[in-house]
């Protein structure tokens, strides 16, 4: 196989166009467009370039009796398994769908009292002929339900666990050109993250000012709880926007990863993850014993912000003491 020949198998490879090859070569397109045609030859110093790029040996691109690439890094560890392309790809599809599965999971338990107050405020304001009792019950059954559901989905993600191992838990290397894929990837998807990530945190901010407001001007606890289910309501909305987006960044910020040794930005979001595992449903139990117990919906309101800024210190704590025992 001869230079211009290998020039389009491992530019296809990558899924580039003449244009962005000749970008990343700082090259114009007719001079890519000349080197597959057989019309000129690159210099030395662009075939070195080329390798860079494709991450493969000057020896494959200059000697036509190599046929197979060998990357530059020819030394693989023992027990390393090599992610080509495709298999990089599938794992970012498989991050997404999993993230999906796992924000319809959360928003339908997030969602699960939302009934429980509609039919609550129904009963304060003598609506739908409901009594406190009917409306509690009522919205105990629907929590349940709901709630049923949604383990359903966080169950369902263990079907794809070992799709995620692969590049998660065990090591790895990249296949030629993998890395600088997904590193053009990352790079044109970092603004798109931020946006979404920044519209996410806004909403989660002022999920509590139509509450807040509510608790201050209006008298009445069936404004309350409605309000209160315009505060989940935006909290879910807020969780849609930033999880495919932090999934999809998660995603590839796992490709280019260093899998010889975990970073600490990893460390800090697993010790995050456990904790919420737990607090998160602990909180939900404490408010909702607390209201039904009081029935003051005005008042148990105030444990969600609350709740949020000491989970906050709680993950601050944790991070004392890890630095401490390091």
């Amino acid at each position: 196989m001869i230079l211009a020949e290998k020039i389009i198998k491992l530019r296809k490879q990558l899924s580039w166009s003449q244009e962005e090859l000749a970008e990343k070569m700082n090259v114009s397109r007719q001079s890519v467009s000349k080197w597959e045609s057989t019309n000129s030859i690159p210099d030395l110093n662009k075939v070195i370039k080329l390798a860079e790029i494709f991450d493969v040996s000057t020896d494959y691109l200059l000697k036509d009796d190599i046929e197979i690439p060998d990357p530059q890094n020819e030394a693989i560890e023992p027990g390393m398994v090599q992610v080509n392309l495709e298999q990089a790809l599938h794992y970012v599809e498989t991050k997404r769908v999993v993230s999906a599965i796992i924000t319809k999971g959360v928003v339908l338990c997030l969602s699960s009292v939302i009934p429980l107050f509609f039919f609550l405020a129904m009963a304060e304001t003598g609506r739908l002929n409901m009594t406190g009792d009917i409306a509690a019950a009522a919205g105990i059954v629907s929590i349940l339900v709901m709630v049923s559901f949604a383990v359903s989905y966080f169950i369902k993600t263990n079907q794809y666990q070992d799709e995620l191992d692969a590049i998660e838990n065990e090591p790895f290397e990249l296949s030629y050109g993998v890395h600088s894929v997904f590193q053009e990837k990352l790079k044109a998807f970092q603004s798109t993250y931020h946006k979404r990530l920044s519209l996410g945190i806004f909403m989660f901010i002022i999920s509590f000012v139509p509450l807040l407001v509510a608790s201050m001007f209006a008298q009445g606890e069936g404004l309350t709880l409605m309000m209160l289910i315009v505060l989940f309501i935006i909290i879910a909305i807020g969780i849609c926007i930033v999880s495919p987006v932090s999934a999809k960044f998660d995603a590839y910020n796992n490709i280019l990863k260093d899998t010889t040794k975990e970073n600490e930005k990893s460390k800090r979001t697993k010790r995050a993850e456990k904790l919420a595992a737990f607090y998160w449903p602990l909180l939900v139990a404490i408010f909702l014993g607390w209201s039904l117990w009081t029935m003051d919906w005005g008042v148990t309101w105030i444990i969600w912000p609350v709740g949020a800024v000491l989970f906050a210190a709680l993950i601050g704590l944790m991070e004392l003491f890890e630095k401490n025992e390091s």
